[in-house]
């Protein structure tokens, strides 16, 4: 039986949920519009995210070799390791009560072109950051990710990109979340 010491508020069972690894990407095109995918399977059907999935474990893969290969597949365009930016690091605690998860977000340095259109997750399409509010969007996408990517995508030093990392727990009635390092800090 599982230590009660390890069990997060909220879950049914006590047994533990799977930990998974996964990239986000952030692709922005020369007139400043993100690249999102309107997925047309689960997990987030129907919602707007960055491209982005799973890290092969089971080979070792890094998180930035995972971003650059989720590019290709899913944007069919190579885009160098040295154009990915890790802008964020976030983990999920027992979203939709089913896993974990450790979420590298990178955003790709520099304009892409891709074009929108169907693809085997759903469909992708371009979007005005000032759009991003009004789209389908998970609910912590909308209150916490995006809200911290805007704060950070011009935040370092010389207007370049920072940093955060953060902590979501969906465990219990509503969310929760904390944010455990940003660079540069935020004055307080």
């Amino acid at each position: 039986m599982s230590d009660p010491a390890n069990i997060l508020p909220g879950l049914e069972s006590d047994s533990p949920l799977p930990y998974k690894l996964a990239c986000l990407c952030d692709l922005r095109d020369r007139d400043g519009r993100v690249l999102l995918l309107r997925r047309g399977k689960a997990p987030n059907k129907g919602l707007c995210s960055p491209i982005g999935g799973k890290l092969e474990m089971e080979i070792g893969e890094s998180p930035a070799r995972c971003a650059q290969r989720e590019i290709q597949e899913e944007a069919g365009i190579d885009v160098p390791i040295e154009r990915l930016h890790l802008l964020g690091l976030i983990s999920e605690a027992a979203f939709e009560n089913e896993s974990h998860w450790l979420l590298f977000y990178y955003r790709v340095i520099g304009p892409v072109e891709v074009q929108a259109g169907p693809m085997n997750e759903g469909s992708l399409e371009w979007f005005h950051p000032d759009e991003i509010g009004v789209l389908p969007l998970p609910d912590t996408d909308r209150q916490i990710i995006w809200p911290l990517v805007r704060k950070h995508e011009t935040s370092g030093a010389n207007g370049g990109l920072g940093f955060f990392a953060l902590h979501i727990d969906c465990s219990g009635d509503s969310i929760s979340w904390k944010v455990q390092q940003e660079t540069p800090e935020t004055p307080g």
